[in-house]
């Protein structure tokens, strides 16, 4: 039986929404001067994007929350072997707060934003392998 018409959409829908912050953080470190700030958000926006795809693609509810730890461990009740991206993950959540606000720490290092720009890659990668094909046509 083919999958359900809406869950592939409502689940591509996250998956492009996902790819397109991770778009974003791209052309954001290729601006001249990079924006680092906003390329830290968009890869935590990616990664957050690509765990509630996977919890939605198993119909499993999740919070309107930022926490990348939070959603992860909903991710690893339906695949323990997640564990090490999103542990690697996790410390991401701050991305979405710490550098948007006047007040908040500057903006954070070329080396951070891309570090996490690399989890957010290897993250896609693992949710995309674990998703069926119908699901992962994204642009």
């Amino acid at each position: 039986m083919p999958p359900d018409p809406v869950l592939v959409a409502e689940t591509r829908a996250w998956l492009q929404k996902a790819a397109t912050d991770l778009r974003a953080a791209q052309h954001d470190l290729a601006a001249v001067p990079p924006i680092m700030d906003d390329a830290a958000f968009h890869c935590q926006q990616a990664v957050e994007k690509l765990f509630k795809a996977f919890l939605m693609w198993h119909s499993i509810p999740f919070r309107k929350t930022h926490s990348l730890e939070e959603l992860g461990e909903q991710c690893l009740d339906l695949d323990i072997s997640l564990k090490d991206m999103v542990d690697r993950a996790v410390p991401l959540t701050e991305f979405a707060w710490k550098f948007r606000y006047p007040g908040e720490p500057e903006e954070p290092s070329l080396q951070e934003v891309q570090e996490a720009l690399h989890i957010a890659h290897e993250i896609q990668m693992a949710i995309l392998s674990r998703l069926p094909q119908e699901v992962q046509a994204i642009r």
